[in-house]
Order: C-alpha cells, then structure tokens, then sequence
C-alpha cells in the first residue's frame, strides 16, 4: 500500500532551534538513553527511512524546544522548502498563558499550522518531577483548550492510563476541540494486568467522539517489542476507537532507538486489518489536520 500518512513524527536541526533535552548529555529519559538520537534528524533522513514504506505525508510533532514559537517557525521553512511532501504541524503552547489568544494568533499566520501540544503526562517518574499533571487542575488550561477549539485548531493529547479518566472528566467540556491521543495512552506497565487496565481505562476518552488516537510511540516502553507484544494495543485501539478514529504515527526518531522504519511498518501492516489500511494510514489522519494531499 502506498500513500500512507505518519501522523507523528519529529525532526530537529540543533544549529537552528534549541532542544534542551537534546543537549542535556548523559541525562536519562523516560523512554530510555537518548544518546543515539542527540544528533539533527532532517527532513531528507525522515524521507529516507518512511518513504520507502509508502508514507509520503506527515504530521510534525513537537519535540521539547525551548521556544516553541521558533520551533513551529523552522518547521514552516522545511515544510516551505519542500512543497513535494506534505507536512502539517502540532506547535507547543502553554494553554494556561495569560496571553493565550495573541500566540495563537501569531502561531496561525503559519499555514502549516493545525493544532497544539501541551503535555500532561509522559512517565510516573518524570512527572512526578515536572509537576505537568497539574495542568488538570488549572481552570485556564480548560480554557485554553476550548479557545484552540473555537480557532479549528486540534490538541493533542499525551498522559498516561493513570490519567485518563481525570483528563477525560475535562475534555468532555471542550467537546469542540478535536483531540488526538498520543502514543495510544502510553500503556507504560506492558504486563497482562496493566495492559487490561490500561484498556479499560481506555474506554473513558474512546467514549468521547471528539477523540482519536494514534497508533504510535508503542517501543518507548517496550524497548525489545515485537509484532505479538504490541498486537494487544493495536487490538483494543481499534476495538475502542474504530478505524475511523486510529492514525499510523511512527514517533520518530525517538522510536528508532528501538527499531527500524521498515520493521515497525509491517507490524502495523500485519496487525491492522486490510479493510482498515486506508482509515488507519491515511484517511483518519488526513480528515483531523485537514491535511492538502497531492490528488492521484
């Protein structure tokens, strides 16, 4: 199958936009030792690896910059420089900032441009350091997220099981924000009995017909994964969502640690039905970001 979407991926250039986590040496993170990856990963490496699997669009992810303004800006001049591959992008964007409606603003005059990303959770352990999880507690975040809303911009959404049905309790009052869950919940614990409560779990933003979820991110806690490991993610995912409602991202380069592009696409390929390859890879993905793809 050819035309396929990655509906999450990233790219940096160190010379051009500041990544603190990508400079921080020696520092562990929750998906493990980003040493490999503390290099630029351009467009034209990208392409390389996804294009010979039949990808040839894609949703950027943002990816931790220090100014996310900058950032999105970049992104903008890749996408700019490169008309033949369709790129929309996800910016960074505290929801919670007292000047919420002027960043939007200013991010919007970038055509690229579809939607925000503000973590909420990545790991037990570094939220418990970065205190993120009170982003559900703050008024102004639900503000913000009904604000992004009402411009036609998408959010997307990264917790952890433990969150879900917290995080669900406040989307169901943005039911206009379209939301995209991010690397299927990150089911962190992979034993029999934390995937069945991270599934059950799963049933609270499912519900919500404002949200879609992404097949992606499924190595970062599962370093050693194979096609059999991840099959009962990729089941619920679609069980919970319907095909309508799952996109292929391949969350690289932080994914490539534990895998290459080729591999981690025929998995998705085995385990997806063939009669939902076509929502799954590319039409889900392309009908959220509003994605321009070129016509056959």
């Amino acid at each position: 199958m050819t035309g396929w979407i990655d509906a999450h991926h990233h790219l940096w250039d160190l010379e051009a936009v500041r990544y603190p986590w990508l400079m921080a040496r020696g520092v562990e993170r929750f998906f493990g030792d980003p040493t490999p990856i503390q290099r630029d990963y351009l467009l034209s490496e990208f392409r390389s690896e996804a294009a010979p699997c039949g990808v040839d669009a894609s949703i950027h992810i943002q990816v931790g910059a220090e100014n996310g303004l900058e950032e999105a800006r970049w992104v903008q001049t890749v996408a700019d420089a490169n008309p033949d591959w369709p790129m929309a992008q996800v910016v960074f964007c505290d929801l919670t900032s007292t000047d919420l409606p002027a960043q939007l603003d200013t991010f919007q005059t970038l055509p690229t441009v579809r939607g925000v990303r503000q973590i909420v959770g990545r790991a037990p352990g570094e939220d418990a350091q970065t205190g993120t999880n009170s982003l559900l507690d703050d008024s102004r975040f639900l503000d913000g997220l009904q604000e992004a809303g009402q411009r036609s911009l998408s959010f997307d959404l990264q917790l952890i099981p433990e969150l879900i049905e917290k995080t669900a309790r406040v989307l169901a009052q943005a039911p206009g924000t379209r939301v995209a869950l991010c690397h299927a919940g990150s089911p962190h614990d992979r034993s029999p009995a934390g995937l069945k409560d991270w599934a059950q779990r799963l049933r609270a933003l499912s519900d919500l017909p404002h949200v879609s979820c992404k097949l992606s991110g499924l190595g970062m806690f599962d370093h050693t994964w194979t096609t059999d490991s991840i099959r009962p993610i990729v089941e619920a995912c679609l069980e919970h969502f319907g095909p309508e409602r799952v996109m292929f991202g391949s969350n690289f380069p932080v994914d490539k640690l534990y895998g290459d592009y080729v591999s981690l696409a025929q998995a998705y390929r085995d385990l997806v039905p063939a009669e939902a390859h076509s929502a799954v890879f590319r039409e889900t993905a392309e009908c959220f970001y509003d994605l321009e793809m070129p016509q056959d």
